[in-house]
């Protein structure tokens, strides 16, 4: 069967016709996820980030987030040790945000918090550490893997 430039024209328009079907129902079964829930509240309130951000960057120094087997361990600045310490871990997972995970904590006189390993999914994560240490705010994130 030989095909004239009629058939040819119909195979190519029902072919766009069937890929645009397809576009249509591939973005209506998209899964949006947002980083917050209340971007624009975060958003006014963003300027206390920035202040914070300052000064944990001018600690001596910085944040450092460590796992084992049993444990992820968050240490805060040398600074920090000794200091009544309290404030919000926020474990923001990028690609899924059934595994976030927002907790409080208080640290220790080592100015250390440790969170129990199989509480935490692996994958990737920004760990986003708001702290306030004798009335004086600081925060600090950074991104870290969890195995």
């Amino acid at each position: 069967m030989t095909l004239n430039w009629g058939h040819k024209v119909t195979l190519g328009f029902s072919a766009f016709v069937l890929f645009m079907f397809f576009m249509v129902y591939k973005s209506v079964h998209t899964d949006f996820q947002l980083v917050s829930k209340e971007y624009y509240k975060d958003e006014l309130a963003y300027q206390q980030v920035i202040d914070g951000t300052n000064r944990a960057n001018a600690l001596s120094t910085t944040v450092s987030v460590a796992q084992s087997n049993e444990a992820i361990t968050i240490q805060l600045p040398e600074e920090m040790k000794g200091k009544k310490i309290s404030g919000n871990i926020w474990l923001y997972c990028p690609t899924n945000d059934k595994l976030d995970q927002r907790l409080t904590f208080t640290a220790d006189a080592a100015a250390r918090y440790q969170l129990n390993r199989k509480s935490v999914a692996a994958g990737n994560y920004v760990v986003k550490i708001n702290w306030t240490a004798d009335g004086t705010a600081f925060y600090n994130e950074q991104p870290f893997t969890v195995k």
